[in-house]
């Protein structure tokens, strides 16, 4: 009853997250070398905290902007009760709940704009070891910091070689497997193993996908981060299983 309740919970904090997330993925779903969007597609000011980055993504003459709100509001609930579910009462989970909205953002915005903003990577990088490092004080925390950050740190070398031989490697990837490296880290060296593959096992089957249908060849680049991303979910439930 606990774990459903929990879950409950997790479901409200994820869908309430998601519906949130539209207007700010609008705003920086721009190339890297333009500023973030300042105006809705109608032309209306987008200015301040609250009128600028929360609340519907909708102009003023009632037209939606940016992804699916319902859409991204269904996957952040989705991601949270998984989690919810896999890691139950353990403090571990007020990061993963924390985390895991931020992270859909910035699939949403990988996945419009081939590009992972420095303004989300890197304090999201260190938003991850602060509370991993408080967590790990808690009692009845599942991981263990100290691989939290040696993981964070590799991972983040080891992205950056690939991205100085590999062409189809963005330097966003980069920042981001900072993030990724200490959430899997947490768990331990294996699930770090068995989360990166899994990340780039999901982005081959979708670029294989891709050109078997013929919309795209081994030249063509895929937004990477949602699968990276999607590899660590995988990482972290099954972390959260193992003793």
């Amino acid at each position: 009853m606990e774990t459903f309740w929990i879950t409950a919970m997790a479901v409200l904090w994820g869908g309430g997250g998601g519906l949130l997330i539209p207007r700010a993925a609008y705003r920086l779903s721009v190339p890297p070398d333009e500023q973030w969007r300042t105006a809705c597609p109608g032309g209306h000011p987008l200015a301040g905290v609250a009128s600028g980055w929360l609340g519907r993504a909708r102009c003023t003459d009632g037209d939606s902007y940016g992804p699916s709100a319902p859409l991204v509001a269904a996957v952040s609930a989705v991601v949270c009760a998984v989690l919810a579910a896999a890691t139950g009462a353990r403090p571990e989970l007020v990061v993963w709940l924390s985390l895991a909205p931020v992270g859909v953002l910035l699939a949403a915005v990988d996945v419009a704009s081939h590009r992972l903003p420095d303004v989300l990577t890197l304090p999201l990088a260190a938003a991850a070891l602060v509370l991993l490092g408080v967590t790990a004080l808690l009692s009845g925390a599942g991981g263990n910091w100290t691989s939290a950050l040696l993981s964070s740190l590799i991972l983040g070398v080891c992205y950056f070689v690939l991205f100085l031989i590999s062409k189809g490697f963005g330097f966003g990837d980069v920042k981001l497997a900072f993030v990724l490296g200490a959430v899997l880290g947490w768990y331990g060296w294996v699930i770090v193993l068995v989360g990166t593959f899994a990340g780039y096992l999901l982005g081959a089957l979708y670029g294989i996908g891709l050109m078997l249908l013929g919309r795209a060849d081994r030249m063509s680049s895929i937004p990477f981060g949602p699968f990276l991303l999607a590899g660590t979910l995988v990482g972290v439930l099954l972390g959260s299983h193992v003793p």
